[in-house]
């Protein structure tokens, strides 16, 4: 069976929601009428988008109408749009009611949907109300936008531009550990500290290790004592020199956890490549978009007293005295960065679109514990207002000096400009 992505379309009765999914697909499968209502199921078609693949279109149905065609309308749009992967939320910029589009984007953004606000322009006057609409729709901003008359197939390659260039598919798969090679051996330093939990490793060392074994290389676990090695006790590093020299084969790599940065950087061989767990699974979980993170870290450059950072934690774990989230990378910035505010959110949470402004940037953990689709939504939400955002693993490295930044991000190739 072919593994489609699902593009719905919604937006309020006469809107242009059949418009829109007959510019797409070039024909006319919605049958378009100014009756009100005139679309009352969801409407389904299978079609091609050059670059993205095989896609389901859904037409669905507007829900204005306060009676029981209307509840039924709207159980089948709240159907259609868990299933669906993209939202085109289609305005019509000349209407003056919006509680459809409120509860529309509320819903994609409670599932993690992407969204792109489609303005449908029935007369060329109403362009100069999309400014009052935003306004009102605050949440509109954190959203690309396109604004075209779907009656005019002149717009067509626009939109699907617009989609291409905004829409993450599904099926998109990064590999956790690119750099792997078979038969190459690859350190795992794993400080454990007092939120360890007894009896497993935590999700990213898991998974390294599975993924290193197979793809039939050798991981090997090394625990480090970071409050020997932070109070200069010579065993400690005659310990680690022990490890590292009792390889015949030397290994290609160190994965550590990034709060030993302040170590490792000045004890792991100049001959080895060296990155965080953190670094490893911000990749994965944004599919790839490394780079956005790294130049993120650019936004401490600029810092002033009284601007307001964001740590956001993707779990809810116990937290006590070395906290990597609240302890360390605050002590950090306080330290450097004297009067500038640090807030945070754990867990699903996030910033509310309505506070988002305040931030110059966001510092975000590996996001091991949220979904690709949630860590998506989140990116899509910064980047459509701007505000940088980087990652545990890069900030602990880069705080130590742009060599070690580039030494740690090189196994991913990605860029520091």
């Amino acid at each position: 069976m072919t593994e489609r992505d699902i593009i719905g379309i919604f937006g309020r009765m006469n809107s242009g929601k059949s418009s829109v999914m007959n510019l797409l697909t070039q024909q006319e499968t919605s049958i378009v009428d100014p009756t009100p209502g005139t679309t009352a199921d969801t409407k389904i078609t299978l079609t091609e988008i050059h670059g993205l693949g095989p896609v389901k279109l859904m037409d669905t149905a507007g829900f204005d109408e306060q009676n029981e065609l209307g509840i039924k309308k709207l159980k089948k749009t709240i159907a259609a749009l868990k299933e669906c992967d993209l939202v085109l939320l289609v305005i019509d910029p000349a209407t003056f009611e919006y509680e459809t589009d409120k509860f529309i984007l509320k819903e994609a953004r409670s599932l993690d949907k992407q969204v792109i606000v489609v303005y449908n322009i029935f007369r060329s006057s109403d362009k100069n109300r999309i400014d009052k609409i935003e306004e009102l729709l605050t949440r509109l901003r954190v959203y690309h936008r396109i604004v075209l008359s779907a009656i005019d197939i002149n717009y067509r390659q626009r939109l699907l531009e617009a989609i291409l260039s905004n829409y993450i598919p599904k099926n998109v798969t990064v590999e956790l550990l690119p750099f792997v090679e078979k038969g190459e051996f690859y350190i795992l330093n794993i400080p454990m500290d007092e939120e360890t939990p007894s009896g497993r490793y935590l999700r990213p060392q898991a998974m390294a290790e599975e993924y290193i074994t197979r793809k039939w290389a050798f991981p090997v676990s090394y625990r480090m004592n970071l409050a020997k090695a932070r109070a200069g006790d010579p065993s400690e590093k005659e310990r680690w020199n022990t490890f590292i020299n009792n390889f015949t084969q030397k290994p290609k790599a160190i994965i550590t956890d990034s709060q030993a940065m302040d170590i490792i950087k000045d004890w792991a061989p100049d001959d080895m490549a060296l990155t965080t767990f953190s670094i490893m699974m911000i990749n994965y979980m944004s599919r790839g978009r490394l780079n956005e993170f790294v130049s993120g870290i650019r936004a401490l450059n600029s810092l002033k007293p009284g601007d307001h950072v964001l740590i956001a934690e993707a779990c809810n774990h116990s937290r006590i005295r070395e906290d990597i989230g609240t302890i360390q990378i605050p002590n950090i910035l306080k330290t450097r960065y004297p009067d500038v505010n640090v807030n945070y959110t754990f867990g699903r949470e996030f910033v509310d679109e309505l506070d988002m402004n305040k931030y110059k940037l966001v510092i975000h953990c590996g996001g091991c514990m949220i979904s690709n689709q949630r860590m998506a939504a989140r990116l899509r939400e910064l980047n459509a207002t701007g505000i940088p955002i980087t990652n545990y693993g890069i900030f602990l490295s880069y705080v130590h000096g742009e060599k070690i930044l580039n030494r740690v991000i090189a196994p991913w190739k990605a860029r520091t400009d």
